[in-house]
């Protein structure tokens, strides 16, 4: 039996939570679920979105999964995804990104994996007015960093059966932090010589991927690349309402979708579920609950073909527990 942390989240948290639970429990895998609140609807009573006994309940769990949480202002921190990053040190950011039947894009057969760095370069936020006329901000990479991140990317390429990872940069004229960047993944690249490597500059790897997606496996990428490039790959395949996500460290995982709260539908029982249905998935293959995630994947697939119980957002007319009814009843 599996212990894992749930966290709805607000918003439309709690709605998407609640299909996506009762969905991974009709799949036959014996998990207990911890269930502990955090967000906007939490601070009344805590003072904070982030509550330590969330914290502690991941560290015990080792594995959460999570709903959208609204990031209050005021309180302290950028939002709490960034400090669940920091304070359980979740270095990887993974978002595949992989088409789906019955979702409107203008791209097909897309099959892409983006490993994002979520620790350092910009994002450490190390900055400051230089005059009131100018500001400067430092970007930091670390061959650290860099090592594992690639290393992960690796990995994750032979554990999933991918067969090429791409190194994502700007070294041609960021040679000292790029540069570090690229020459650390040259040389885990050579450590996994059954893996295809190459590298992209940025600018030119967004342009490759608008015309010939096909070529692309797994990207590994700086923070803040891809935290760019994440988001362009989910716009591909239908935009944040479909995107999974998780954030990974060493033995520890989140798992989340990548969607904004959306509180204006709080309630209304009517945006779709995938995103945080499809982190579940991730989840389950992370803790090696693979025919589980395989008999949801093919039962939403199923759902999303028919095409007659999906949302209003994926063109439909049923309802959010309508919805992971109909993937229950196609398991």
């Amino acid at each position: 039996m599996h212990k894992i942390t749930w966290i709805p989240g607000d918003g439309v948290g709690p709605e998407i939570s609640d299909a996506s639970r009762a969905i991974i429990d009709a799949s036959g895998v014996d998990i207990e679920w911890e269930i502990v609140d955090a967000g906007v609807d939490v601070m009344d009573e805590y003072g904070t979105p982030l509550p330590e006994h969330v914290l502690e309940s991941i560290r015990r769990n080792k594995i959460a999964i999570k709903g959208p949480i609204t990031t209050p202002v005021g309180t302290g921190f950028r939002s709490v995804n960034v400090a669940l990053r920091k304070a359980l040190d979740l270095y990887a950011n993974l978002r595949p990104a992989k088409s789906l039947p019955g979702i409107k894009t203008r791209f097909e057969e897309i099959d892409l994996v983006v490993v994002r760095e979520n620790t350092e370069d910009l994002y450490a936020g190390i900055e400051h007015m230089v005059t009131d006329d100018a500001a400067e901000s430092i970007k930091i990479i670390t061959k650290k960093a860099s090592r594992r991140i690639v290393e992960f990317a690796f990995e994750y390429a032979l554990k999933e059966g991918r067969k090429k990872v791409t190194a994502v940069h700007k070294a041609n004229i960021m040679k000292c932090t790029d540069g570090l960047f690229l020459a650390t993944a040259r040389e885990v690249a050579k450590k996994y010589p059954q893996v295809e490597f190459e590298d992209r500059i940025v600018d030119n790897m967004c342009m490759q991927l608008v015309i010939k997606p096909e070529l692309y496996d797994v990207l590994v990428l700086p923070n803040l690349y891809g935290d760019i490039i994440s988001d362009l790959c989910a716009g591909m395949v239908g935009g944040l309402g479909v995107a999974p996500g998780a954030n990974i460290g060493d033995g520890i995982a989140v798992f989340e979708p990548v969607h904004g709260s959306a509180p204006k539908y709080k309630g209304q029982n009517k945006v779709n579920p995938l995103a945080l249905l499809q982190s579940g998935i991730l989840m389950l293959r992370y803790i090696n609950e693979r025919e589980a995630a395989d008999r949801i994947y093919k039962a939403m697939i199923a759902v999303l073909e028919d095409g007659s119980k999906v949302t209003y957002d994926l063109g439909g007319s049923a309802g959010t527990s309508e919805m992971a009814e109909a993937i229950i009843a196609r398991m």
